[in-house]
């Protein structure tokens, strides 16, 4: 059926409001959900009756539908967005899933049948700001992408309409993709996803807005007693023996636990080769990481995690070794069905009272506040891919696009080749501009511990108290973040192309002296960074020459 063709009104509508702080976890450790709500009630042609609930916030609006009635349904959707002609959009298609480069077009220029997956992220003409399209509580429905008209529009799919995604048909049998080509039943009584429009006058406002984290649903207290200040879910920086080299060995990877504890991590993501080892191997190195105080997330194939007893035996397994969790691979598609499993995953992974990395995702829809174990997922065109040529505009977009939904697990920061252009201050400055509660670098722990930024990449948190976008960011050209944790002050930048001088006036500091610990490019050699630490007041600038792809960073601490 089609929910929003024919409708016919049954009845009135009733408002009210919401207006409630909550904390969070990512940009800003407080968010403040104030909204205007209604609800009008409805009836398709076909006697379907529904409600229509409409959320409007200071930065967006949102809105789903309610079917009150019990029965099996199959739906379908036909919302369509419209853009104001003169839009400017940044989107990718669907080939890698959620994994893909931004492409930069003129909404006139966006020819018909062109896939986005969301957040779709436009500027409007002239000096009319930002917006963003994307859902909120994805949860028992297929995921949403957005299909073009050609005529400045984009029609909302839901995932059995989706095509299907290269890693989806390289590592699936054709049956399952003729299965989750079928559009999914759902039982009623039922609500859909949110659709989500975040409006903004600038880019501060923009990455600031909380709307599609207020529209999941909390936690279940029964799990999270104290929501995600719950004991056992701890956000925190991790070391991951992947891209960048090293001793993949079981002892080698004991050696990368020690690295981690060396550098202050406390996550230390173990890929599948801890399925060649002995039972005693496996416990004797949560054993060794706890000795360390690192925790030990598994990589599992989401494959392998299907049925309640595959599930169950897996986090058996990761707690009687004493691991932390688990990183879950390789979902790439947004049927119902699998949009289900993550919903599975979690649940009992919280009853083991573990956590999840999920990689080959969909998109996040801010169902980790309804699930605080899942400290991040992929969804993006991270460091796992070599084929990027340039970085610079890539990273310099994802913070205005992809992570205005969520955590991202990028795997920043490496001083190896697999960087090209950037330089190394580009890349410590990725993992301050990119938020992840689990904070997994890509760079070998040891080169961070050689690197004469080293404290800085020690003190790098998870998690961000404030964070304000700063001038002259722009999508694309360079993205320019002061983020707050606690009383220390992290300037960042990751810049695109062009080369540029920057100026940074921290008039966001409280009144005090500070030291400042600055790390710059060194003219045209990307693989080279200068290390300096400098007094500063609220008053004094900051000023900072970039080159392509390069970057900066400053750590500010108070001073005496």
């Amino acid at each position: 059926m089609t929910l929003t063709s024919g409708a016919t009104p049954v009845g009135g509508g009733s408002r009210s409001s919401t207006d409630e702080e909550y904390p969070t976890r990512g940009v800003h450790s407080l968010a403040r959900n104030r909204s205007s709500n209604a609800r009008y009630e409805s009836r398709a042609k076909n006697g379907t009756e529904f409600s229509l609930e409409v959320r409007v916030f200071d930065d967006g609006a949102a809105f789903r539908f309610l079917l009150p009635r019990p029965g099996s349904y199959t739906p379908d959707d036909a919302t369509t967005f419209k853009l104001p002609a003169g839009s400017m959009t940044w989107s990718h298609d669907l080939h890698g899933h959620y994994e893909a480069t931004y492409v930069k077009r003129a909404i006139d220029d966006v020819p018909a049948g062109d896939w986005a997956a969301p957040p779709l992220t436009y500027k409007l003409a002239g000096e009319g700001g930002y917006a963003s399209i994307t859902e909120a509580a994805l949860t028992n429905y297929a995921g949403m992408a957005l299909h073009a008209d050609g005529r400045g529009g984009y029609a909302a799919r839901l995932g059995h309409a989706h095509p299907v995604s290269y890693p989806y048909a390289l590592r699936y049998s054709a049956e399952d993709v003729l299965r989750l080509a079928k559009p999914a039943a759902v039982r009623g009584p039922f609500a859909t996803p949110w659709r989500v429009v975040i409006t903004a006058a600038d880019l501060n406002g923009l990455v600031n807005s909380d709307i599609v984290h207020d529209l999941a649903p909390p936690p279940d207290p029964a799990l999270f007693p104290q929501g995600i200040a719950t004991p056992w879910v701890k956000p925190g920086r991790a070391v991951w023996r992947y891209l960048d080299g090293g001793d993949n060995t079981y002892e080698g990877l004991k050696g990368f636990t020690e690295l981690a504890a060396t550098l202050g991590y406390e996550y230390h993501v173990v890929e599948g080769v801890w399925r060649q080892w002995t039972p005693a191997q496996l416990k004797a190195f949560g054993d060794h990481a706890r000795q360390h105080n690192v925790r030990v997330l598994l990589w599992k194939h989401s494959r392998e995690m299907q049925t309640p007893e595959q599930r169950r035996a897996f986090w058996e397994l990761c707690r009687e070794n004493g691991m932390a969790g688990a990183k879950i691979d390789f979902l790439d598609h947004e049927a119902k069905e699998v949009v289900d499993l993550y919903d599975a995953i979690l649940a009992e992974a919280a009853r083991y009272q573990l956590v999840v990395d999920f990689h080959g995702a969909n998109k996040p829809t801010g169902m980790d506040r309804t699930w605080p174990n899942e400290l991040t997922r992929e969804a993006v065109w991270g460091f796992e891919h070599r084929g990027t040529a340039p970085w610079g505009p890539h990273n310099a977009t994802l913070p205005f696009t992809r992570y205005l939904a969520g955590n991202g697990d990028y795997t920043p920061t490496v001083f190896g080749e697999r960087r090209r252009e950037t330089s190394w201050p580009h890349q410590i400055a990725t993992s301050i501009v990119f938020t992840s509660t689990l904070l997994v670098f890509g760079g070998h722990p040891r080169s961070f511990l050689d690197s004469p930024a080293v404290e800085v990449l020690r003190a790098i948190p998870a998690t961000w108290d404030e964070t304000i976008v700063l001038p002259p960011s722009e999508i694309g050209e360079i993205a320019v973040m002061a983020r707050r944790s606690g009383r220390d002050w992290f300037v960042a930048a990751v810049n695109g192309a062009a080369a540029r001088t920057v100026r940074v006036d921290p008039k966001f500091l409280p009144p005090g002296r500070y030291t400042a610990t600055v790390v710059r490019d060194v003219g045209a050699n990307p693989a080279a960074m200068t290390v300096d630490t400098i007094n500063l007041m609220p008053a004094t600038p900051l000023t900072f020459d970039v080159r392509s792809g390069g970057g900066f960073v400053a750590m500010i601490r108070p001073g005496t």
